[in-house]
């Protein structure tokens, strides 16, 4: 499942600022966390390894964190921030070669 360990701060600190002008991949709507969603997070993951996905429709702060743990944990993703309604998401690349990201 997780084959990676938890983020360090610093590593969080410097995936926020790899996103810092990615734009949203993904949107969580009324409907909240549907299997399409999964998969569109799923891809941008596969494809960039790092992606933000945006809450239109979800204000409530605790709102959010639940949900930003349950598309985390259904695209086995890490969370490297939440800022405003936008998270960050990262996966680090199964296929060495393809990896984009160094982390420090």
């Amino acid at each position: 499942m997780y084959d990676l360990k938890e983020l360090k701060g610093s590593q969080k600190k410097y995936l926020r600022g790899l996103a810092h002008n990615l734009n949203p991949s993904a949107f969580v709507g009324q409907k909240g966390i549907t299997g399409m969603l999964i998969g569109e997070i799923d891809q941008a993951l596969e494809a960039a390894e790092l992606v933000k996905v945006k809450f239109n429709d979800y204000k409530e702060k605790d709102q959010k964190k639940f949900l930003t743990k349950e598309i985390a944990k259904a695209t086995r993703s890490h969370i490297a921030g939440m800022i405003g309604h936008v998270i960050i998401l990262y996966r680090q690349h199964k296929d060495v070669e393809k990896q984009q990201i160094r982390l420090p």
